[in-house]
């Protein structure tokens, strides 16, 4: 039909000295994507992932930050624990599942494989699938997959690399301790 435009992303940079990140989201608004931008990858990391998602156009965001980046940012700098976004990942019904269950590990707390695993209903075998879907997620830090860790307390596998994982666990411990030290704070 004419006049109808194919669906496209928005891509912004949130640069951080730890954490660089592109940012994408929907037309509507939707974050879709956050991908670390580790040596320049990440363009091409959005893409793949809109690609997967139907989506053919990938611009550059024009004309102001996007709530999302903006959210990003306060979390990077210690001044936002929560995020409150509209999400839209693309993955497999599993996937999807696994990652909600991500975003109920409250901040700057952490949990196993086979403990996320036995919160989707699945034997602690299934700990590899999650780990599968961790490593698919789109959305990476607002559905903190940062979050999981070996059943020993190791650090395994993040797509971030395990240096920003590491970053990320001591920034959010860090926060979790200011925030709860703080007169008259409480958690939300």
């Amino acid at each position: 039909m004419p006049g109808l435009q194919a669906p496209c992303w928005f891509v912004e940079a949130v640069e951080h000295p730890h954490v660089p990140l592109r940012v994408a989201c929907d037309d509507a608004g939707r974050l879709t994507c956050v991908h670390f931008d580790r040596g320049g990858l990440a363009e091409a990391s959005v893409r793949r992932v809109a690609s997967k998602a139907g989506v053919e156009r990938v611009e550059a965001r024009r004309g102001g930050a996007s709530e999302a980046a903006r959210q990003l940012r306060a979390y990077l700098e210690g001044a936002l624990h929560h995020f409150d976004l509209e999400l839209a990942p693309s993955g497999t019904p599993f996937e999807l599942a696994a990652w909600a269950a991500l975003r109920e590990i409250p901040f700057g707390q952490t949990r196993s494989y086979a403990e996320q695993a036995a919160r989707l209903d699945k034997s602690p075998a299934a700990a590899r699938a999650v780990g599968r879907a961790n490593a698919a997620n789109p959305i990476a830090i607002v559905i903190p997959c940062h979050r999981v860790i070996g059943k020993d307390g190791s650090l395994t596998g993040f797509a971030g690399g395990l240096e920003a994982k590491a970053w990320l666990l001591a920034h959010e411990s860090r926060q979790g301790d200011l925030f709860l030290s703080t007169p008259g704070a409480s958690v939300a």
